[in-house]
């Protein structure tokens, strides 16, 4: 069997490169959230997220299990995101007064920090057919939202509680970059909420709430296209 050539080390080398530089990114979102300045730290995390998105098919094109075989990309990935996906985010929920303060909203963001320990160190947390098990730790995604929504303190617990509830519950997601299921129209719907997750950062110190509510669209399709299929599995399974 032939040695990759170096230029492919190289360039395996730097896919993980790529991967690891959403730690960094994640410390100077937890920076601006320590400034106040939710606005640039949900803007780190957005720039943590396309990288997140896209250096799995960078990885694979490289080949870099073969080409690297005693270096853990995959282990490096869940590092990354646990702290870009639920430190982060959680950290700016407390600092961004989207919890109650002291003891009580403390207890509360630590549900999501437990609950997604274990839901990133299930064997099953993504299948081999390219579905997560369980809520898939999108904590960015709904601080974000509880943010731009204004929402109320109790509507703030009762939702970062529920989806912690849900890390448990073994339902199948759609793992948007990877699952060949609805993969158009997933892509399309995707890419318009894209733009309204950009227009809304710009609009940051006042992001607009009716667009906030209008790109809602795409967290709800989400969820229901990821129950749907769920089910439809499960019931094409119990006649097979």
């Amino acid at each position: 069997m032939s040695q990759p050539s170096p230029a492919r080390k190289l360039a395996a080398w730097g896919v993980h490169l790529y991967t690891g530089l959403g730690a960094p990114l994640g410390m100077l979102a937890l920076e601006a959230s320590g400034r106040k300045a939710f606005g640039p730290a949900f803007v780190w995390l957005t720039i943590a997220t396309l990288i997140d998105s896209t250096d799995g098919a960078l990885a694979r094109r490289v080949g870099v299990k073969k080409v690297l075989p005693f270096f853990d990309g995959a282990k490096l990935d869940d590092i990354v995101d646990y702290l870009n996906y639920v430190v982060v985010p959680l950290v700016l929920a407390y600092q961004a007064g989207l919890l109650p303060t002291g003891v009580p909203g403390l207890l509360v963001a630590s549900a999501p920090l437990l609950a997604s320990g274990y839901g990133f160190c299930h064997v099953e947390a993504k299948t081999e057919d390219h579905f997560f098990t369980g809520f898939p730790s999108y904590w960015n995604i709904v601080v974000f939202y509880l943010y731009t929504l204004q929402s109320p303190l109790w509507f703030n617990v009762m939702v970062l509680l529920g989806f912690s509830v849900l890390v448990f519950v073994p339902i199948r997601y759609l793992y948007p970059s990877r699952t060949t299921v609805a993969r158009r129209t997933t892509y399309v719907l995707g890419i318009l909420w894209a733009f309204c997750m950009l227009a809304l950062l710009l609009q940051f110190p006042h992001p607009s709430r009716t667009l906030s509510l209008v790109s809602l669209y795409f967290p709800i399709y989400y969820l229901g296209a990821s129950v749907h299929i769920h089910r439809r599995t499960e019931r094409a399974r119990r006649r097979s």
